[in-house]
């Protein structure tokens, strides 16, 4: 059996019950390294769950999934993702795999990163497409999920920014040399984030249409969602791109139409309350 066990977002004991069930008598235990993290490493997870856990990165994950899929041929498997199992496609692809193969599967959810985001007071029906931000080169700045935030905006609806992780990634030059050389893990603060959507609109050729945002645009900035130093801050796109939420990870919210009972909670969290009175 191949069980994929969602983790939560704070730290080794958001695992449910019976997810510690399944770790515990799994034959054995990976743990997916690349899509998001916990506030705690490896090894207290080890010591809270009583055994021994095997990293799976990208690269075991998306090209060497056959090693994880022949021990659940005949074994008992739990892979363990943080947050929700079905938070990031490519655990979606892993169950398909393991359809293929006729091996059964069992999913044990979680809290994630996708309904916890109502912590900041936003109502979680108002929420549009999701999308993800990646960091930017010097030659590659891609922008299409401003499209996305845009269509979320005219229906009125929030968008939620999921913030790059670069976990075991080669740097081109070797990868063109084929060097298993690894830069060091980089986690996409809010900062960044908004730094890189304000330069969309003055690069971009937005047909005479005013941009969707601006500087002045209310913002909300999350990290540590469901740890015990969770933060949130709710301001402007500008003063979000000096105000440090810390640690990783972040994530951040572009709000559409707000209700009056949002503005009520954003206003505990916000730099300037005053800011929401005109919104």
């Amino acid at each position: 059996m191949l069980y994929l066990v969602g983790l939560g977002l704070g730290d080794a004991k958001d695992i449910t019950v019976k997810g510690l069930e399944i770790v515990k008598r799994a034959d054995y235990v990976f743990l997916e390294a690349y899509t998001s993290i916990l506030c705690v490493g490896q090894e207290v997870l080890e010591e809270f769950y009583g055994r021994k856990i095997q990293l799976a990165d990208r690269e075991t994950v998306e090209q060497n999934s056959d090693l994880i899929l022949e021990h659940a041929n005949n074994k008992d498997v739990a892979f363990l993702v943080v947050g929700d199992p079905f938070g990031a496609t490519t655990h979606t692809d892993l169950v398909l795999r393991a359809h293929q193969l006729n091996i059964p599967y069992q999913v044990i959810h979680n809290a994630s990163i996708m309904n916890a985001v109502g912590c900041c007071g936003l109502q979680l029906y108002n929420f549009g497409e999701t999308v993800s931000i990646v960091l930017w080169t010097d030659t590659w700045k891609p922008d299409s999920f401003y499209d996305k935030i845009a269509a979320n905006k005219k229906q009125g609806l929030h968008t939620l920014c999921l913030l790059d992780i670069k976990v075991k990634e080669q740097s081109m030059e070797n990868l063109m040399r084929g060097k298993k050389v690894y830069e060091p893990p980089r986690y996409m603060s809010v900062n960044e984030a908004v730094k890189q959507l304000l330069e969309i609109p003055k690069t971009r050729d937005l047909k005479g249409e005013e941009p969707v945002y601006t500087g002045a645009s209310v913002a909300v900035g999350l990290a540590r969602v469901g740890s015990t130093n969770q933060r949130i801050v709710c301001g402007t796109m500008e003063e979000l791109l000096s105000h440090d939420l810390g640690p990783p990870l972040h994530s951040l919210v572009i709000p559409g139409h707000l209700h009056f009972l949002e503005k009520d909670m954003l206003r505990m969290f916000a730099l300037n309350p005053s800011v929401l009175d005109e919104r």
